[in-house]
């Protein structure tokens, strides 16, 4: 009941926005941007004065950087995964102190219990409130992982876009 209620509303506020005769607004949420809000061009209001924002579960910023990254590791203050296939991490090298969890086995391996984990990757599990960075080889596929593990209730999570090419470039790799 209570969803129906919730489509209608969303059916109704484009239609109050654009036939409002008030000067232009910007609708603003109080959520992060990652979908849309309802916003109207109006006639002479400029781009620069609709400012859409949106709704995620996703933390305002989800991006760790190189240094960022370093401290995290120095500290033991997160759980870093690196999702690229085993192969890439005997080809190319790995972060020290990254566990590796394949992409194609990150949403089966966050939801083993605390035995089972250790036994597969050789490492602690990470609960839901750890902070988790994940990483790869250039941060697409982390970035992927990121979102998987958001969707399973993990609220901590961050990714390094970078990945292993920004490692090496960077001057970690010996």
């Amino acid at each position: 009941m209570a969803l129906r209620g919730c489509w209608r509303f969303a059916a109704v506020v484009p239609r109050l926005v654009r036939n409002s005769s008030a000067p232009c607004r910007t609708l603003v949420s109080a959520g992060r941007s990652s979908g849309s809000i309802f916003a109207s061009t109006q006639q002479g209001c400029t781009s620069a004065e609709l400012r859409p924002r949106g709704f995620s579960s996703e933390p305002a910023s989800s991006d760790v950087s190189y240094g960022q990254l370093k401290r995290l590791l120095a500290a033991g203050a997160a759980v870093v995964i690196d999702v690229r296939e085993p192969w890439e991490l005997r080809e190319y090298g790995f972060i020290p102190g990254a566990v590796n969890v394949p992409l194609g086995q990150v949403s089966t391996a966050l939801q083993l219990g605390p035995e089972e984990f250790r036994e597969k990757y050789g490492s602690e599990m990470p609960q839901q409130t750890d902070n988790i960075v994940f990483t790869c080889l250039a941060g697409i596929r982390s970035k992927t992982a990121l979102d998987t593990a958001t969707s399973l209730g993990y609220k901590d999570v961050q990714h390094f876009p970078g990945g292993w090419q920004d490692w090496v470039k960077q001057g970690e790799h010996k």
